[in-house]
């Protein structure tokens, strides 16, 4: 069969009455059949055989239909767990295993871990751990029964290593995904807070933007691999890679994530003052490098006197790795009360402010707090203390920064940033427990907004108070673009506060009960 041919039709046209007019119709495409002629038959080739009816099935092959699109595993119900089960599974978790330790449980894997597990850490546990320079013995051998928190190090390190890698089965299964995000979640803030203690006490007369700089130039994202380098942990993290030949998108996220859920493992177990061994020792951070100085910018010049132990020397990190406040120390944390509140604060004793605003604040907050001291005179001095600190948190930078420049609420309000973070951390992990870090830490972002720290001030009627400069208090008091973030930064001293003062449970007081971050109490109608 001949091929049809592509061919114009002559178009008749019929003659119109002269009434009419004459149309012209022109042509402008002209279809051609594009259905390819079915392959000639071999004449030998009878109508049913084999090779033929092949042929066929391989041309209607070639024309194959979308394929349907299946919705996600995630969307895919599936049938619920029977009782049994599901009370089977809940009583052999590990994260209910511990009652004197909640946080620590609740990073804890959410099951038991399989023999794969097993295998990893039989392989590779003892190689970190000697880097990190702790006993190879394992850590089930620390310490008198399960509640002591370093028993379970040698869980929760194997967790820390396990970066999320798609080629890899292991990495993948519930347990370890989330036992490790879980860790990185609370790791970040951990080491914010670290360096954040550590440079207010080393540079007590800096502002926090230098200090914001060098704790970026040290742990920033970029530098991570360089450490876990220097710490000869890079062959844990990438098994099969070399770690100089890889790019920044596939470096620097697996650097990051292990990095902090290291420190978020070494917190649970052994407290903050390991945090500081194992970043200066094991990893030989050098905060005097010349590659993590701040840029050089205008300085104000600061008259004022510092704390008595600032003055004869710079602290280096076991000073403040091993500082433990003596017995009746006014506050929970001395030394960092004193390197945020300025001695000469006691100028302001006595102002119109401490008449007529503390009382207010203080009753607002639930200040003074109970506490059982030996002589009075200690808890009076305190509550002195308490109320130069208030005034100090109400002290916008606008009044004195130009003339004294650690008259205003900026260092305060660096703690106060730095402690609500992990406040909050670890009350998340501690309410969710199944939820992965990812999800956690968008939680956490979007409680903490900045928006709303100043509004729970502002529901307190606190933004009263605040003292600014003569020149610019009509605008700040008018103008809510203004007014809004420095209500912000007064409500971050305020923890900042409390945590020097009374420590970490005064802080979650403020947040979940006075100012009600998780916004779970009754409203007044």
């Amino acid at each position: 069969m001949a091929p049809p041919a592509m061919a114009l039709q002559a178009l008749t046209l019929t003659p119109l009455p002269s009434s009419r007019r004459r149309v012209r119709v022109r042509v402008l495409a002209v279809a051609a059949d594009q259905t390819p002629p079915p392959p000639p038959v071999p004449p030998s080739e009878p109508a049913n055989s084999p090779s033929r009816l092949l042929r066929e099935l391989a041309q209607r092959k070639k024309a194959v239909s979308p394929k349907k699109k299946h919705p996600p595993r995630r969307f895919i119900l599936k049938p619920p767990l029977d009782d049994e089960r599901l009370t089977r599974r809940f009583l052999s978790s590990p994260q209910l295993s511990l009652k004197a330790l909640p946080l620590l449980s609740s990073c804890l894997p959410s099951a038991p871990l399989s023999t794969v597990d097993r295998t990893w850490m039989d392989e590779y546990l003892l190689e970190a751990k000697q880097a990190l320079g702790y006993p190879l013995a394992p850590s089930e051998t620390l310490g008198e029964g399960d509640d002591c928190p370093a028993r379970h190090f040698d869980v929760l390190l194997y967790l820390a290593f396990q970066h999320l890698d798609p080629s890899c089965e292991r990495t993948r299964t519930r347990h370890v995904r989330n036992g490790h995000s879980r860790l990185w979640f609370l790791g970040q803030y951990v080491l914010e807070l670290a360096f954040c203690e550590f440079f207010l006490q080393r540079y007590p007369r800096e502002s926090p933007g230098p200090m914001r700089e060098r704790v970026f130039a040290l742990i920033g994202k970029k530098v991570l691999p360089k450490w876990l380098k220097a710490a000869s942990l890079h062959n844990l993290v990438f098994l099969y890679d070399d770690l100089d030949k890889m790019i920044r998108k596939d470096r620097e996220p697996p650097s990051k994530a292990v990095f902090w859920a290291l420190f978020g493992a070494i917190y649970l177990c052994f407290g903050m003052p390991e945090v500081y061994r194992v970043l200066f020792e094991a990893f030989g951070m050098d905060p005097d490098d010349e590659s993590c100085q701040p840029k050089l910018r205008r300085q104000l010049e600061d008259v004022d006197y510092v704390s008595v132990e600032f003055e004869k020397r710079q602290l280096t990190w076991q000073d403040v790795a091993a500082y433990r406040p003596p017995p009746d120390a006014l506050f929970a944390h001395p030394r960092l009360f004193r390197a945020c509140v300025p001695p000469g604060m006691h100028r302001f004793r006595g102002n119109i402010w401490d008449f007529d605003s503390r009382p207010k604040v203080m009753d607002t907050l639930g200040y003074p707090l109970p506490m059982n001291d030996r002589i009075p005179e200690i808890t009076e001095a305190r509550n002195i203390e308490l109320g130069l600190g208030l005034q100090l948190c109400f002290l916008h930078p606008s009044k004195h920064k130009f003339e004294h420049p650690r008259f205003c609420f900026e260092r305060l309000e660096y703690v106060g940033q730095k402690i609500q973070d992990l406040v909050l951390a670890e009350r998340l992990l501690m309410k969710h427990l199944d939820a992965p870090g990812r999800w956690l830490a968008e939680k956490h972002r979007r409680m903490l907004m900045n928006k709303y720290c100043g509004r729970y001030l502002r529901d307190k009627h606190l933004h009263h108070y605040v003292i600014y400069g003569e020149s610019v208090q009509d605008r700040f008091e008018h103008n809510r673009r203004l007014r809004n973030p420095s209500t912000t930064s007064v409500q971050q001293a305020l923890h900042g506060l409390a945590y020097c003062v009374y420590g970490k449970p005064d802080v979650r007081r403020l947040m979940f009960e006075v100012f009600d971050f998780e916004q779970v109490q009754p409203k007044a109608v």
